[in-house]
Parts: C-alpha cells; sequence; structure tokens
C-alpha cells in the first residue's frame, strides 16, 4: 500500500494540529470539487487559506515550526506541508503558473472520511434496484455487466454486516446510559432514527432482497448456462483484465457463483440484524423499567443497592472487575463457599427402623374470598401487560372515526399512558400492526418530552 500512499500520508490527522490539517483539507476540497479537475492555481487556494487563517474561527496551531504568524505564511507553510506528507501535488504549466491538486488516492481518502463526519448511511434501496436493473437489461458488454453486479453486491453485503455491528455497538453503549431520560434520548432520537427509520425498516418493507432476490438469482444462473453469454463475456473481461480467455472463462463462472451465493445467504444477516435489533428494544425498555421501579419490597431494596453500586463504579471510571473494590460492599452482604462444616459434616447416622404412625390430615376448605382478590389481582396484572394486539386495540379506539393522529394528541396525564406511547412507537415497525407511524418534531405535552409521531391507519392493501 505505501508504494502508492506516501509512508507519513496519515501523519496531519494524527498530530496536535489534527483540526487545523483537516479543516484546511476540507477547504481546498470544497474549492477543488466544483472545478473541471481537482487541480486549482495556487495563489487562489494561498488567498483562500488566508482568509481562514484570518477567521476567528480557526483551530489555532500548536508547535509547528512557521516562518511568521502572519495568515499568508501560514497559507503557504499549509500547502507545503500537505504537499510534503502526500496529500497534494503541485505543478508548473506551460504558462509558468502553479497549480494545485489532490492526490488520486487523496480524494478517495477525503470523501470517506466526509461520509463518516456527516453521518452518512448507505442506502441498501440503490444497490438493490442497481443490481435488480443491470441483471435484467440486455446489453452488448456482459462483462462490464456482471463486474457491475458483482461490485453492487460487495456494497449490499458490506452495508449489512456494518448496520448487524452498528446494532452491536448501540447494545455495548446501552449500560453506560444512567437515566431513564438518556436512555429514552437514544432509544427514539439516536437508534430509532438512524437505525431503525433510516435502514431497518426499509429492509423489511421498500428494500426487502426477498422481493428481488428470486429473479437476480434465476436470471444470474440462466446466464451461466448460456454459452454465448458466457463467451462474449469472458472475451471482454480477458481484454479489461489482460488475461487468457480461458482463465476470464473461469472468472465468469466464478462471478456469477459468488453473486448467486451471496444472494441465496443473505437470510443469516438478516436474521441476525432483526435478532439484535429486538434484543436491543427490549433490553432498552427493560433497563428503563428497572431504573423507575422502586418499592420497599425485596425487589426495589436490591435494584438501590445495584444503583448505588453501579454509581460508585461510574464515579470512580471503575470497569466490571472493580466491583470488588467498592468499600461500603464489605458491609453489606458477605458471600462466601464451604466445602466441608466441620469434621463430622460428611458423617450420615445410620437410622434404625420405626414404627410408621400415619397423621390425620385435616381438609381445610379454600378462603374464596382470598381466592378472589387474588385473582383480581393477577386479573388487573395481566391487564397492564403490553402486546401488540391491545396497542392495536388502543389506537383504534383513539382514532376512533379519524385515519390519522399525531402521538401528541393521545391521553398523556398518567405514566401508563406515556408508557402506551412508547409501545405505540416501538410496534409501529411491524408489519401486522393496523396502523403506520412517521416520525415528527420534538414536543412536549404535560412535561414529558419526546419526539413526536404520526400515526396512520392501514388500509387493507398495507396490512397484507
Amino acid at each position: 500500500m505505501f508504494r502508492t500512499i506516501s509512508e507519513n500520508f496519515f501523519v496531519p490527522l494524527a498530530s496536535p494540529n489534527k483540526t487545523v490539517y483537516w479543516e484546511c483539507i476540507c477547504k481546498l476540497f470544497s474549492i477543488m470539487e466544483h472545478q473541471l479537475s481537482f487541480g486549482v492555481q495556487r495563489d487562489v487556494l494561498v488567498e483562500e487559506l488566508q482568509y481562514y487563517f484570518e477567521s476567528t474561527n480557526s483551530a489555532e496551531l500548536i508547535g509547528e515550526d512557521v516562518e511568521s504568524d502572519s495568515s499568508r505564511n501560514k497559507a503557504n507553510w499549509m500547502l507545503r506541508r500537505l504537499e510534503f506528507y502526500g496529500w497534494i501535488e503541485i505543478e508548473t504549466d506551460k504558462s509558468y503558473v502553479q497549480r494545485v491538486n489532490f492526490k488520486e488516492y487523496a480524494v478517495k481518502v477525503i470523501k470517506t472520511l466526509t461520509e463518516i463526519q456527516e453521518g452518512r448511511q448507505v442506502e441498501y434501496q440503490g444497490y438493490i434496484y442497481t443490481i435488480y436493473s443491470i441483471v435484467r437489461s440486455a446489453t452488448e458488454h456482459p462483462g462490464i455487466m456482471l463486474m457491475q453486479i458483482l461490485e453492487n453486491t460487495d456494497l449490499l453485503i458490506t452495508g449489512l454486516k456494518n448496520l448487524n455491528s452498528n446494532i452491536k455497538h448501540y447494545i455495548d453503549e446501552l449500560t453506560k446510559h444512567k437515566t431513564v431520560a438518556e436512555i429514552m434520548d437514544v432509544l427514539f432520537n439516536d437508534y430509532i432514527t438512524n437505525i431503525v427509520d433510516k435502514a431497518y425498516h426499509r429492509l423489511l418493507t421498500s428494500d426487502n432482497v426477498s422481493k428481488f432476490r428470486p429473479e437476480i438469482v434465476e436470471r444470474l444462473e440462466s446466464k451461466s448456462r448460456n454459452k454465448s453469454f458466457v463467451n462474449k463475456a469472458a472475451a471482454e473481461l480477458a481484454e479489461i483484465k489482460e488475461i487468457s480467455t480461458e482463465a476470464a472463462e473461469e472468472l465468469v463462472y466464478q462471478y456469477i457463483h459468488d453473486i448467486v451465493a451471496v444472494f441465496q445467504s443473505m437470510d443469516d444477516i438478516l436474521e441476525e440484524i432483526k435478532r439484535k435489533n429486538t434484543q436491543y428494544q427490549k433490553a432498552a425498555i427493560n433497563r428503563a423499567k428497572f431504573l423507575l421501579t422502586g418499592s420497599e419490597d425485596i425487589r426495589g431494596q436490591l435494584k438501590e443497592i445495584l444503583v448505588g453500586i453501579g454509581e460508585e463504579m461510574n464515579s470512580q471510571s471503575m470497569d466490571i472487575g472493580g466491583i470488588y473494590r467498592v468499600d461500603f460492599l464489605e458491609e453489606l452482604v458477605r458471600l462466601y463457599s464451604v466445602s466441608v462444616i466441620d469434621e463430622k459434616s460428611l458423617y450420615s447416622p445410620i437410622e434404625g427402623k420405626k414404627e410408621f404412625k400415619p397423621e390425620q390430615l385435616d381438609v381445610e376448605e379454600p378462603d374464596e374470598e382470598l381466592r378472589k382478590q387474588k385473582l383480581m389481582r393477577m386479573m388487573e396484572k395481566m391487564q397492564c401487560v403490553m402486546n401488540p394486539q391491545k396497542i392495536d386495540t388502543y389506537i383504534l379506539e383513539q382514532l376512533g372515526a379519524r385515519k390519522e393522529a399525531c402521538a401528541s394528541e393521545l391521553p398523556l396525564a398518567t405514566v401508563e399512558d406515556f408508557v402506551k406511547i412508547i409501545y405505540t412507537r416501538l410496534y409501529g415497525q411491524r408489519k401486522h400492526m393496523c396502523y403506520c407511524i412517521e416520525a415528527l418534531e420534538e414536543k412536549v405535552v404535560n412535561g414529558y418530552r419526546f419526539k413526536d409521531f404520526r400515526i396512520r391507519l392501514k388500509d387493507s392493501k398495507e396490512k397484507k
């Protein structure tokens, strides 16, 4: 790799002045990308960088050997450093005018880092539609077509793997949130916005691979049996990759086999994504419930103990193993294991034969009143348990004759009302619910702050 990229290429982004370097690189790139090429006169770029160093928002250079503190000297110094690190090259044309160009690999790195900085999400729909459209089209260049399908398939599976990893990252980060407000904020304003709405929900609906996979696989397998297609594609690949026709023909079969194998095995990763999404949402709700629980019973006291231990560990920045260093645990409870209690603990005394005398069993009539009370408490508890059917019924009751309404219009007087809104938001992503949802702006209603959403009843076609 370092035969192409300079060995000190990444030094600017790892130095104490990484902010200055990155802001200057972005400013230069924004100027150059609007030109016919990535080359611009040096004087133009010097003026732009000079304006940057004169602005109050520019980052301060630390420990760099600049000739003087003037903004123009800093601008010229920056161009020389970027040339030294292999980000740009400066050439002189026939008119003796110096022009600055970004290196080809630097352009790719800048675009990738910019996407990461802006948090752009993978557009699965673009990859799937591209593959689907190419495989159905009639073309005079089957070799190039096959390479495009392989490239888009690789981008699609890479995006799905990244989505899978992102959900795992959210699960790992969940324990770092200490309050119910933080958990709900991450769940609704971060996770559902960036993962569920932008990627996961579309994978289950408009971008569902199952809608396009059968025809894609069928057409590719048909092409692999078409000798004319294989020969023409092999001849084209042989010319592009400068290999023999026989090797190119093997490459055609390998490309088709690899693409088909990816689509046929894609269910495993989709199932893993679905499982992790369910796991994260359940973990977030359960953790919020745990933090909301407060009572004088054993469960409430254990909760307070665990919360206290967690706060102590967080305040001292301990890892999981640090629990044994929390001082107040010594006086709280003492657990130890004993293999042998004393020297006689393994002794089993011999019992002699005794006469069996059965005791009389007293028949007690059950207390019907107590039974009714327990049954009533059990039924009340069951009524409080939320499930998709209850939320469906709740939404139908609240909407009445209306076809749609905002969540902020629903009753919100108690904690139970707020819990119903939470479950309405969560279940709104499911396929067989009677309604669907659309995210809106954040609102505060009766002291509850949440991201509002529109609830719309599905028609008969959408339910199917």
